[in-house]
């Protein structure tokens, strides 16, 4: 005759915790602590997502780039830059503008042979140490970024101050008569080779290209 134990129900492995009774299948205790882990995972996503979604956002985000006319060919010398106000992000208002210097490309400056088939000179304004808007001064030929101290030579490139590589620049053309920019910049390294853009404060010789590669949106050139 069987033991009248041996047909008792096989509870879960910790039924023998007090507070358990009989017949349950899920302890209290269990069941607490399924809860807690639960609502664990939910707080940390919570704080997790949004942040991820604010640091990967933007990689994904298609921009809008255009070619924009910025005046006739005779406005802009082969020695000097001009200022001319262009958008960058359209439907933000004047938040969506900046500023960039241009000027004809000068054969006895220009010398690297991706420059030959640029007609002008588009230098950015967005410092590449920390993005602070540069300036020409014009008696001095330098850019001059009042932030940090950054200078730079008519070319764009880096000759004092923290920034770790030359100016931004644009692509440019002249098309019905007149100086057209395209809004998508590209950056440059120390030897004025192009790379699809960067962000500030990220330097592109050496290591420094492998180190910061482009975002997949950014328009490669």
């Amino acid at each position: 005759m069987p033991d009248k134990y041996e047909q008792r129900p096989k509870y879960t492995a910790d039924r023998g915790i007090p507070g358990a009774f009989e017949g349950e299948t899920v302890t209290r205790r269990r069941f607490m602590t399924g809860s807690a882990n639960a609502a664990g995972i939910v707080a940390a996503a919570a704080f997790t997502l949004p942040a991820l979604g604010f640091a990967i956002g933007p990689v994904f985000k298609k921009a809008s780039y255009k070619w924009e006319a910025i005046g006739p060919p005779d406005m802009f010398p082969n020695n000097n830059y001009i200022p001319v106000v262009v958008t960058i992000t359209p439907g933000i208002g004047q938040a969506g503008k900046t500023t960039v210097y241009v000027r004809q490309r000068n054969a006895a400056l220009d010398t690297d042979p991706a420059d030959a088939h640029t007609p002008y000179i588009a230098i950015s304004t967005r410092c590449a140490h920390l993005g602070c808007p540069v300036r020409w001064v014009d008696a001095a030929e330098r850019f001059i970024c009042p932030c940090h101290g950054g200078v730079y030579d008519l070319l764009g490139r880096r000759v004092g101050g923290p920034p770790v590589r030359p100016l931004d620049r644009f692509p440019t053309r002249v098309r019905d008569g007149l100086v057209e920019l395209y809004t998508g910049r590209f950056s440059v390294n120390n030897e004025l080779r192009r790379f699809s853009p960067r962000d500030p404060g990220e330097p592109l010789d050496g290591i420094g290209q492998y180190l910061y590669p482009s975002r997949p949106s950014a328009r490669k050139l």
